[in-house]
């Protein structure tokens, strides 16, 4: 895990500081979007100082992807960050913009003009810092702050992104570094729910999650959150509330710490919470050419590190001959990297590029052993035959054909999560969800 920014926390005045941020699908491509989030906003500036985070419009991010390869086969990782981070300050200067329209006085910023100093390669930086003095000037003149979320500034003094959940990053260290009590993200969902809503209609909401549960539900796939902003949530202390920017429904609240919170979703007799899925992986089998060759695992996982590509649902398994191998998941999207890689090691390597992951995420699981058995049997009377499986106390994955992936979850909602046990999980929470004063 890696350590959290050097984010210094001050006073930030003496009005309270709320930070929300907004995803792409809440700002939209439509003046009316825009208003609706304006008036969020604005009702918020009632009653503190505001600061927003806020992504690329729509599918802004996409489209300029494809307009950089209109240009290059290989875009450079600088000029793809000059080229990707107008998106959000296109979001950003707009933003402002209806703010003001709507009689609320409001700047843009841009991460750099934010204070975010960011370290890393291109396209995948990391916060290093956050200097807000600007953005405690401006909540300081009764404006709100409106900064462009994903990117930061690196030494060289160049535009660096944060890669995939970067604004939701942007947000939770902004809160951090402000002091706030906690970060609301606002997105076109009510909440987390115990599974894809999509795929399982009758997904309950969360009201309550744990924070390392929820880094383990975004690790396995769960779309609403970045593990990196979970992460760096859980270590500062900051609860994340999630809320539709759609209704005033109270959400799900992500809690840093149990005290204070009804945790009988963690504590039920069944301690699954959720299952969450995640496709577009490749199955990677690699074995040794013969028994008295070892293949080690820290090999593998060394080369793959060097080229940062993330490991999932690594076993390892003696094959009939007597020699030994290694069955790990790698996105789908980096096959080539890492079979060229993998070429270099004594070994025979199979790739299954079509493969999906299907997650019981939880507490305690292994202390009842049953729960490995429930799941292989269920996804076995489901028609699903899953491929390889890896266990821990928090989570158990399977991986199974991509074609197989929406049934693997329905069957395994319906075995865990649609009986008594759910009911008495989803008893109310103790801790205020609602919208705030």
């Amino acid at each position: 895990m890696a350590s959290a920014p050097s984010l210094t926390q001050r006073p930030a005045g003496r009005r309270p500081v709320r930070v929300l941020k907004f995803g792409g699908t809440s700002m939209g491509s439509t003046p009316e979007r825009l208003a609706r989030i304006a008036g969020i906003v604005a009702d918020a500036h009632r009653h503190a100082g505001v600061v927003v985070v806020v992504s690329a419009r729509g599918d802004m991010t996409d489209r300029l992807i494809d307009e950089a390869r209109t240009a290059s086969t290989a875009p450079p990782g600088r000029e793809l960050d000059q080229l990707l981070a107008t998106g959000e300050a296109r979001s950003a200067a707009l933003l402002a913009m209806a703010l003001h329209e709507a009689g609320v006085p409001a700047v843009s910023l841009l991460g750099a003009q934010a204070g975010f100093e960011v370290s890393g390669r291109h396209t995948d930086g990391r916060i290093r810092d956050i200097d807000t003095a600007r953005v405690r000037q401006v909540l300081e003149r009764g404006e709100v702050a409106v900064v462009a979320g994903f990117q930061g500034r690196n030494a060289a003094g160049d535009v660096t992104t944060l890669g995939r959940g970067g604004s939701d990053t942007s947000a939770v260290a902004l809160a951090v570094a402000l002091g706030a009590a906690d970060c609301e993200i606002y997105t076109d969902v009510d909440g987390i729910y115990s599974a894809d809503p999509r795929l399982v209609p009758g997904a309950r909401l969360l009201p309550v999650v744990r924070n390392s549960v929820m880094a383990e539900m975004a690790y396995a796939g769960a779309r609403v959150l970045h593990t990196r902003s979970v992460e760096l949530a859980g270590r500062a202390g900051v609860d994340i509330h999630v809320r539709s920017a759609f209704n005033h429904r109270p959400g799900t609240v992500v809690v840093s710490e149990p005290e204070g919170a009804d945790t009988a979703m963690l504590e039920a007799e069944d301690r699954v919470v959720a299952v969450s899925h995640e496709p577009g992986n490749a199955r990677i089998t690699i074995v040794a050419v013969c028994p008295d060759a070892p293949l080690r695992g820290t090999e593998v996982l060394a080369l793959l590190a060097d080229v940062s590509v993330p490991v999932d649902v690594m076993t390892r398994f003696t094959d009939r001959s007597g020699r030994h191998g290694w069955d790990f998941t790698v996105p789908a999207k980096d096959v080539d990297t890492v079979t060229s890689l993998l070429t270099t090691l004594p070994g025979r390597l199979a790739v299954d590029a079509a493969v999906a992951k299907v997650s019981l995420v939880g507490a305690g699981l292994m202390s009842d052993p049953r729960t490995v058995g429930r799941m292989l049997n269920a996804l076995l009377a489901g028609g699903i035959d899953p491929l390889s499986l890896a266990t821990s106390q928090s989570r158990i994955s399977a991986t199974v054909a991509e074609a197989d992936c929406a049934r693997a979850v329905t069957v395994l909602h319906e075995e865990f999560l649609s009986g008594p046990v759910l009911r008495e999980a989803m008893r109310p929470a103790t801790v205020a969800v609602g919208p705030r004063a």
